[in-house]
């Protein structure tokens, strides 16, 4: 699934689609988002309709889109975005404040890039479509990725410290558990967010080591965010890991604007929640 598109000009302003019935909201995002990505262009519509009309004059860069619009549901939108234009991806993000009802059933369907969750505020929405308009620039932060594939590991762990991650690469869960184990040990969580695969070496999965850190080591998806790489598109499976603790799944094969910018993205969260707690 790529995700690299743009207007197709070098240096040519990012458009934006916002699609939110209120008002209110559609100027509270534009504010946030002109203010925290300065020289992106927002275009703002409350129906599906009139979503429909400016996509059919051009093409975005990023489109985002509540799940009730006036007149359609928001999933309508983005189908026809990819039945419009098939040969464009724009990426699609669901802006809603009950997707994770609707993530947990996997009802979010095969058009939508990825979702957020109004609960989180704008501030952190407009860092999330930062991510995706202008990716460029460095990025801090400890991801503890786990992989028993050393081919895929070099190759991944190359992407992500080439965004100036820095990368603690284990081969199982169980390996991973140990590392959290000292790092607690000595006061410390250890990462800042944790990139697992699903199929691992030894007895315990993927998911296994989402549930053992939210349970046996108690952090919380704020504390420590964690993504899933899965291959499986069974949506009852994804809704398990979902369910087991994981803020986010990331379907493989992994591409890399869209693993980057989920990873910058739990990053910027955990520190904005760790900065409200300290204050």
């Amino acid at each position: 699934m790529a995700t690299n598109i743009g207007s197709g000009v070098a240096g040519a302003t990012p458009r934006i689609l916002l699609v939110d019935g209120s008002k209110v909201v559609r100027s509270l995002i534009s504010r946030v988002v002109t203010a925290e990505v300065p020289g992106v262009e927002i275009i703002g519509v409350g129906t599906g309709a009139e979503a429909q009309s400016e996509l059919q004059r051009g093409v975005f860069d990023f489109v985002t889109v509540a799940l009730r619009l006036p007149d359609m549901d928001g999933l309508d939108v983005a189908r026809f975005v990819r039945e419009a234009t098939p040969q464009i991806y724009m990426p699609i993000v669901v802006v809603s404040g009950d997707v994770e009802q609707r993530l947990h059933r996997r009802e979010l369907g095969e058009f939508v890039t990825d979702y957020f969750d109004k609960s989180l505020g704008f501030e952190a929405l407009a860092e999330f479509i930062r991510g995706y308009v202008r990716p460029e620039g460095g990025a801090e932060g400890e991801v503890l990725y786990v992989e028993d594939s050393r081919v895929v590991a070099l190759a991944t762990r190359r992407m992500m410290e080439k965004y100036g991650l820095t990368v603690h690469h284990v081969i199982s869960a169980e390996e991973a558990i140990d590392f959290l184990r000292i790092a607690k040990a000595k006061g410390h969580v250890g990462a800042d967010v944790v990139l697992t695969d699903v199929s691992l070496k030894g007895e315990l999965t993927g998911g296994d080591l989402v549930e053992r850190i939210r349970n046996e080591f108690g952090y919380g998806k704020g504390k420590l965010p964690t993504l899933i790489m899965t291959g499986d598109e069974n949506p009852a499976n994804q809704a398990a890991l979902l369910r087991a603790g994981a803020n986010d799944l990331v379907e493989k094969p992994v591409e890399e604007k869209l693993l980057i910018t989920k990873l910058l993205f739990q990053l910027r969260v955990a520190l904005h929640l760790r900065t409200k707690a300290d204050a």
